[in-house]
């Protein structure tokens, strides 16, 4: 009995539609529409005639009407619709990692601005490194139709692989578990950086993750760390914080997700946050007790600029160092937002320079000028300086460049 199967986009830029029709005789026919064919015709051609031969298929109708799809995008696309038609084809269609994708990142790396992009999305996702945000987030969970969830692991996965993301931080959201723990098979041995757990809620839940990804980690034989955030999204989720941050030493950060919350409480949520306040400050909380980051959730108004630096005004106040993006406009936003100011880096420089001095001269008392420091407003102090030097505001060696002007005072 024949088989029938579609994956991608047919009105889309940068994505292609694919129709598979197997059969049991009658050997390979394509039918083929490009917008650009007279350039690349021949290259889609042999790229489609590649992976039949791969999947060994010798007898089955192909349609292909593409909108300038790159090949990450063809292969993905025609790998899902063969394996719709032929789940038990297990092999995946692998294209050699891009040269400037060999690179990992630090557990405590700047985590300000993480862009989501819709992981079935090939326009959004090609470009998407751009913008400069901290991280890039891939996501196989809300933004996904149910319809299109294998289809976009294809294009994830490869995404991984060969889009240069320029340094930034690649991060993908799997679904819920059990789902998420196959979401995993697609992107841990492909240079995923960052899981994000949706809807977390219990220890137990991180800790299956990371036993999962280390099981892949093991099969694949790699070597660089795959790090966890986990998102808190409910009432139950909110109230095990605390152990959630603390279920694995992989966690890098803790954030929570509004939209959902203020659901499952019963709430409307609402741009002063009253209903989420004791949420956002349980996180904060619980982060901090488990050294890790704490990241403050999405801003949805995109055009809403003064809204979102009130946000990230009060996220800030409230202790959180990052918030989500959901367009690259909110990006410089966020990242100025989350900036130390001129005035704090200034102060935290004396109060360290102070702290400095008496270790010198071998007190225990910091002072400046007549006021006493006490040890809770040299950690503040020193938190602003490290944050300044992360955003590239003050260089690393900023003690003996000021010991060089006071001497020229």
């Amino acid at each position: 009995m024949a088989k029938i199967s579609s994956a991608g986009r047919k009105n889309t830029s940068s994505d292609c539609w694919i129709r598979l029709e197997t059969r049991k005789t009658g050997g390979i026919t394509v039918e083929q529409q490009s917008k650009v064919q007279s350039m690349y015709g021949r290259t889609i051609s042999q790229t489609i005639s590649r992976m039949l031969e791969f999947y060994d298929i010798r007898n089955a109708h192909l349609t292909i009407t593409d909108r300038g799809a790159l090949p990450f995008v063809l292969c993905a696309r025609i790998e899902a619709a063969i394996k719709a038609c032929f789940p038990d084809k297990k092999e995946d269609y692998l294209s050699p990692i891009h040269p400037n994708n060999m690179y990992s990142v630090d557990k405590s790396r700047l985590r300000r601005s993480r862009l989501y992009v819709p992981g079935d999305q090939a326009k959004l996702i090609i470009n998407a490194g751009l913008f400069k945000a901290d991280g890039v987030i891939l996501d196989l969970e809300d933004s996904v139709a149910p319809s299109e969830k294998q289809s976009a692991r294809f294009l994830v996965r490869n995404a991984l692989r060969e889009v240069d993301f320029f340094q930034t931080e690649r991060m993908v959201r799997i679904n819920q578990l059990p789902m998420g723990l196959e979401d995993l098979d697609s992107i841990v041995p492909h240079g995923v950086h960052t899981v994000l757990i949706p809807k977390c809620e219990h220890a137990e839940t991180v800790q299956e993750v990371e036993a999962r990804i280390q099981e892949l980690q093991i099969k694949y034989k790699t070597k660089d760390p795959v790090f966890l955030l986990p998102i808190i999204e409910s009432a139950l989720g909110v109230v095990n914080a605390y152990r959630i941050a603390v279920a694995s030493t992989s966690t890098v950060a803790l954030t929570i997700g509004l939209e959902d919350f203020t659901a499952d409480i019963g709430a409307e949520r609402t741009l002063e946050g009253r209903e989420s306040l004791f949420a956002r400050c349980q996180i904060v909380t619980a982060a901090r007790a488990a050294d890790i980051q704490p990241i403050d959730s999405v801003f949805s108004d995109v055009g809403n600029e003064e809204g979102l630096k009130a946000s990230i005004a009060e996220a800030k106040a409230l202790g959180f160092e990052g918030k989500g993006c959901i367009h690259p406009s909110q990006i410089p936003i966020v990242h100025k937002g989350f900036a130390p100011s001129e005035t704090d880096i200034a102060k935290a420089k004396k109060i360290s320079l102070a702290m400095k001095k008496a270790r010198e001269e071998g007190s225990g008392v910091i002072s400046l000028g007549t006021k006493m420091i006490d040890p809770p407003v040299v950690k503040r102090a020193e938190r602003v300086l490290k944050l300044a030097i992360q955003n590239q505001q003050i260089p690393a060696n900023w003690i003996k460049e000021e010991d060089c002007d006071e001497g020229t005072n």
